[in-house]
């Protein structure tokens, strides 16, 4: 009973590490706002500054420091919607991950809160022959977090609901045969030159 309680215990403490502050930005992550009905330039993609500000078109700026995602989107649309009158607006967050491992081009990408994870992965040139997709990892202040990538994929999840946060690195490892497959190589070419010897003597 007490081992059962502690592993319910430590998978609630991973879905909460994960899904908890999902929706914080930093300096250097942005904004993406799109309209649909507004001829004014200003759709676009909009970055956090060092000291946690962030300019819009009309509007103004805005501090980020200490507010969450969901305080900054309902200051942006109640300043656009003074301006215009039930503007089709939509606001998303773009965090900055690092995309590693098994990639065709692993490095730094901005991952819009709306993305699917296949989308994540295709930023990065998608995965390489020798990917491991079933252990692909989050990797978060030193703390690794495994990836339920089928489930993900086939609920449609997006960034925001798996819980990727600003920071966070997505690490894609090789499979085993991949990284073991010439010492397997090794071991079956000596097997089967033990078996020959045997075969040789034997007669």
């Amino acid at each position: 009973m007490k081992n059962l309680l502690g592993i319910l215990f430590a998978t609630l403490s991973i879905l909460t590490s994960l899904n908890l502050y999902a929706q914080e930005l930093n300096p250097g992550d942005g904004i993406r706002i799109s309209f649909l009905d507004i001829e004014d330039v200003i759709t676009g993609d909009y970055y956090i500054q060092p000291n946690g500000l962030i300019n819009f078109p009309q509007i103004g700026v805005i501090n980020t420091k200490n507010k969450d995602f969901k305080e900054i989107k309902l200051i942006i649309e109640s300043r656009y919607d003074s301006l215009y009158k039930d503007p089709y607006i939509s606001v998303n967050a773009l965090f900055r991950i690092n995309i590693l491992g098994e990639v065709t081009n692993p490095g730094f990408y901005y991952v819009s809160d709306s993305e699917k994870f296949t989308a994540i992965l295709a930023f990065a040139g998608g995965t390489r022959e020798d990917a491991d997709l079933g252990n692909i990892k989050l990797i978060r202040n030193f703390e690794e977090y495994q990836i339920d990538v089928e489930t993900i994929i086939q609920e449609g999840s997006t960034a925001s609901d798996f819980g990727l946060q600003s920071g966070d690195q997505v690490f894609v490892p090789r499979t085993w045969w991949a990284d073991n497959s010439g010492w397997v190589t090794i071991a079956i070419s000596a097997t089967a030159l033990l078996v020959t010897i045997w075969a040789v003597v034997s007669n």
